[in-house]
């Protein structure tokens, strides 16, 4: 990998590792939905002149009903889910709970017979999934499991997304998808956001949000795009195995939380289980050898 592959690589670790702190701190203030609005409609300005400059956009709404189902369970339900979660759990934790994604899309993509389970892929699952287990029986307070099944469809949503876009949308922009899968969201969230707008601005949240939409949405996505286009989709994938570090450590020395025992025994077993799981098999189709990643993480 060159220096620029490297210095691209890292800055997408750390720019999809701090949405987590970001999230918390604005959650303090505002409601769920207000900070999901802030971060869709302030990223939609930031990209739509790129992407009206580019003609990007008018390809992607020529296929607005796969448009539409992505947005969905990419985009509008993780960015409010996440929030809603993170009223009551810590940031580090939701982004370690984030990281089983590649976990739950191989699962799917297997079952639809696309793939296969082999021992590998199999023990990979089951390392994986004992990591989110030790993480939730330790961790997380049973006593909120609206909070857990947020974030159980967040990762659902985010295995779904690759696979609308693999299955309907491939071909298209990238930033044309992005851009308009962010427009979408925005207009989903504007009425909610209008009912439940705060009566009082803090500094703390509205940096919170203002960081969430240029440097997490609008700059991590050209980031990545470039990225893509230095090392390749495949190579491109592997940043996800880097932002749970990046959340923990921010939810520890930012934030204050505590690094727990179920951190420690959570978060090698996940990354683990994700490497060995998502490892392609030898017979796997062709088609989905390099699937797009999951764009919205966190």
């Amino acid at each position: 990998m060159t220096r620029r592959g490297w210095t691209l690589f890292l800055a997408m670790g750390v720019i999809w590792g701090v949405p987590y702190a970001m999230i918390h701190v604005a959650v303090r203030d505002f409601d769920p939905m207000v900070v999901a609005f802030g971060r869709t409609f302030i990223g939609a300005l930031i990209l739509l002149p790129i992407a009206v400059y580019s003609k990007t956009l008018a390809p992607v709404f020529r296929r607005w009903r796969p448009l539409l189902l992505y947005t969905l369970v990419e985009i509008t339900g993780p960015w409010f889910l996440i929030g809603y979660a993170e009223t009551t759990l810590n940031s580090s934790t939701v982004g370690l709970l984030i990281a089983a994604v590649p976990l739950i899309a191989v699962v799917i993509v297997t079952k639809l017979g696309h793939d296969r389970f082999d021992r590998r892929r199999t023990g990979g699952l089951i390392i994986g999934f004992a990591g989110v287990a030790a993480l939730v029986g330790l961790d997380v307070d049973l006593a909120h499991p609206a909070a857990i099944g947020a974030i159980a469809l967040t990762t659902i949503g985010y295995a779904v997304g690759p696979i609308v876009v693999n299955r309907a949308l491939a071909g298209l922009p990238p930033l044309g998808v992005v851009t308009a899968s962010l427009l979408l969201a925005t207009a989903i969230y504007a009425p909610f956001a209008g009912l439940l707008w705060p009566a009082r601005i803090t500094a703390d949240a509205a940096w919170s949000v203002l960081g969430l939409a240029v440097i997490c949405t609008a700059a991590a996505f050209l980031v990545f795009f470039a990225l893509i286009g230095e090392v390749g989709p495949a190579r491109a994938t592997v940043v996800t195995y880097i932002n749970p570090a990046v959340a923990i450590l921010l939810g520890v020395t930012a934030l204050d939380e505590p690094l727990t025992i179920g951190m420690a025994i959570g978060f090698p077993l996940v990354i683990l289980g994700s490497v060995l799981g998502t490892a392609r098999t030898r017979d796997a189709d062709a088609k989905l050898a390099d699937p797009p990643e999951p764009i919205g993480c966190g």
